[in-house]
């Protein structure tokens, strides 16, 4: 090897590695998303939705497959045979003048022979290619509507995830609202008890209080992690990538009782469609069974060149000879040992099973509207009231820590009001979350997520 080819060898070896540093050195991406958006990457990302894609593509070819068997086939073929001993052939001996009953050994042919041939095929009907054709808008209808229910089920999840982790930032916020009660009521706790106005009873028990609101604050951070952990797989995004969240939830966004409209249809859920769709499917195999007792007929032609040489040279000297011919073949079925009679009576039941599932879902359907609309309502009535209740809540709190400011009110009653207060916080967050979620199902299960 060249001192030169050493040379580039060694550069390319250098930015082979330097672009590799560089890849790997790039930073994790930043996505501020509200839902939507969210909702839109996951379309673009996720595992599950980019397999149905795939079956898209996957009956897309299936068509293709389809669609040439009703277009001509053409093939062709050349072959040269070098015969090294030519075939012997018996002729009577009586005609050469031998006696009856004898053969004479005689050698026919040319040691080399060749033959070049082209042949088309035109299939002119089959009543099941025929019934495959018709089916091939539905197939691929059949998979798209596949794809969408599979977004519209990760659509769900993710609205559900995403609006959990919104409201924990709600409860982060008023843990540390809390904490930073707390931490006020101890430094003012202490100053009550450097004048005798409190025992360390007192301290020791608000201490108790801050001490578990930080434990309670360090596990819904540690719950939050792992939620958008979970978000980001779900959203089939890299788990080194930075995810904000960026639209908020308040109780006025989920306040709308939409739930008296009662306006919806069977055919709005994309399961419903999906089924809709896999009966006529079926309806098309029944056809397709049934058609395959009617003859199919095809139409076939060939032209081919033959020559035949005692020496290697048929490219250079010599005739070559044609032979060409057009034919019809009809294939009648007659008996396939009651087969066909089997696949169409199968089909049937395929059908009749899938318009068993149609049934079955429209209950399915009508009930999960039903249980959304009651638990919508429910949980407005009860984030209505938990809201109330944590207003109360601080209410109480405020009056009991300006008793215990001047001496008035015990160390009892502010514990038990800002244990009251936690609860009610917690109560509301909870409700809010039901509700949102309650909110989430019914559009669901209307078809109108």
């Amino acid at each position: 090897m060249t001192k030169r080819g050493l040379a580039r060898i060694v550069y390319l070896g250098f930015f082979l590695c330097v672009g590799r540093s560089f890849a790997i050195a790039q930073p994790p991406a930043k996505h501020e998303f509200t839902i939507r958006q969210a909702v839109e990457y996951a379309a673009r990302n996720n595992v599950q939705v980019k397999n149905a894609l795939l079956n898209i593509q996957s009956q897309q070819q299936t068509n293709r497959e389809i669609t040439a068997a009703a277009l001509p086939s053409i093939n062709g073929s050349f072959g040269i045979t070098d015969y090294l001993k030519l075939p012997t052939s018996l002729l009577p001996g009586e005609i050469f003048g031998q006696p009856a009953g004898t053969y004479i050994p005689v050698q026919f042919g040319t040691k080399y022979n060749s033959t070049a041939n082209i042949q088309v095929q035109q299939l002119l009907f089959d009543g099941q290619v025929f019934i495959a054709l018709q089916a091939r808008a539905t197939s691929i209808a059949f998979q798209t509507k596949n794809k969408e229910v599979t977004e519209e089920m990760i659509k769900t999840n993710i609205h559900k995830i995403y609006y959990q982790l919104v409201l924990s930032k709600t409860q982060i916020e008023l843990l540390d609202a809390n904490i930073a009660r707390l931490q006020k009521l101890s430094h003012d706790a202490t100053e009550l008890y450097k004048n005798g106005f409190a025992e360390k009873l007192d301290l020791d028990k608000i201490s108790v209080q801050l001490a578990n609101l930080q434990t309670e604050k360090t596990k819904a951070l540690n719950g939050i992690s792992i939620g958008y952990l979970g978000l980001k797989t779900l959203m089939g995004m890299p788990v080194q990538d930075t995810l904000i969240l960026t639209d908020k939830l308040t109780d006025e966004q989920v306040q709308e009782d939409f739930s008296n409209d009662t306006a919806y249809q069977h055919a709005d859920r994309k399961e419903f469609q999906y089924l809709s769709l896999a009966k006529k499917l079926n309806e098309y195999n029944i056809k397709r069974y049934q058609l395959s007792y009617i003859p199919t007929l095809s139409v076939v032609g060939a032209y081919s060149k033959n020559a035949q040489r005692n020496k290697f040279d048929m490219f250079k000297t010599g005739e070559w000879y044609t032979t060409s011919y057009l034919g019809f073949n009809l294939s009648v079925p007659i008996f396939d040992g009651f087969a066909r009679s089997a696949r169409i009576k199968r089909a049937r039941i395929d059908l009749k099973q899938t318009e068993n599932q149609l049934d079955n879902l429209k209950l399915t359907i009508d009930s999960e509207v039903e249980q959304a609309k009651i638990n919508f309502k429910s949980a407005l009535s009860t984030m209505s009231f938990q809201k109330k209740n944590m207003q109360l809540a601080e209410e109480v709190y405020n009056q009991t820590k300006k008793k215990f400011e001047v001496g008035t009110g015990s160390n009892t009653e502010i514990t038990a009001a800002q244990t009251d207060l936690v609860t009610a916080q917690t109560n509301y967050i909870n409700s809010l979350y039901s509700a949102i979620i309650a909110k989430v199902d019914y559009l669901k299960a209307t078809g109108k997520l």
